[in-house]
């Protein structure tokens, strides 16, 4: 017979009455966390999502906009495949990513001037929304001809492993952190479209008196920078909790 006396109180009450555990989520939401936004455009940003959500029209849910965001952020992907036979297709990149910032961004903000909060929901909805996203992105960047697919593949998984420190941090630490070091979301989509119009003009950069592909140098950087953001919040976060949680 299984030793309950081990087992978390939730754990037991699902398993003699599912209902217990629903009516506890129902009276504790999802716990509560601190956003960390510290990014260079963070307070611009607020008041304008802040103004948009209060003029959108009624019929237009939360829902409505993260399926925008994920719809044009599979449509940057394609748009970038479609720019190896057609570079004005680059162009039509920078729409999808406005598109996806506005629908991304505003989504959750919708949610919090109308008071129609469903915190455990949208949060996973997202967050995984935005995993597909940088598949599709990174899938499309891969098929471009514009970068190396081995540079796009390691700016995905850069990305994803980035995520996940973030949302470990959110269920450990009770903080969930929407930049680093004063870059988020809506930087890295401002720098992904200029690069597009760079890329559009002039394609490749010399480095060291050799030629190469644009976006295989900028991609390099930018692994280098996701690579030393996910040690050094790794590092930070662990001696965080082995600081809190030392055993006397």
């Amino acid at each position: 017979m299984p030793n309950l006396g081990i087992q978390p109180m939730t754990e037991f009450c699902e398993q003699v009455n599912p209902r217990v555990l629903l009516e506890m989520r129902r009276v504790r939401p999802f716990a509560e966390t601190r956003r960390v936004q510290e990014s260079w455009v963070a307070a611009a940003e607020k008041r304008a999502l802040t103004w948009m959500a209060a003029r959108m029209p009624e019929c237009i849910g939360p829902d409505h906009l993260t399926a925008l965001g994920l719809v044009a952020q599979i449509g940057a992907g394609a748009c970038y495949a479609l720019a190896s036979w057609n570079r004005y297709w680059l162009l039509a990149v920078i729409a999808c990513l406005a598109l996806n910032w506005f629908g991304d961004s505003l989504d959750g903000t919708l949610a919090r001037v109308r008071q129609k909060l469903r915190p455990r929901y949208g949060f996973y909805v997202d967050h995984i929304v935005d995993s597909f996203g940088a598949l599709a992105l990174m899938g499309g960047l891969a098929m471009s001809g514009y970068m190396h697919p081995g540079i796009a593949i390691g700016l995905l998984i850069a990305f994803l492993l980035l995520s996940i420190q973030s949302y470990l941090a959110t269920y450990a630490l009770g903080e969930f952190r929407l930049s680093f070091w004063r870059f988020g979301p809506t930087e890295l989509r401002i720098l992904l479209a200029v690069g597009n119009l760079a890329l559009f003009w002039k394609p490749t950069a010399h480095v060291l008196g050799t030629q190469y592909r644009l976006f295989d140098v900028g991609g390099a950087i930018g692994l280098v920078g996701m690579g030393t953001m996910v040690v050094f919040f790794t590092l930070q976060n662990t001696v965080r909790l082995y600081r809190e949680e030392r055993i006397l």
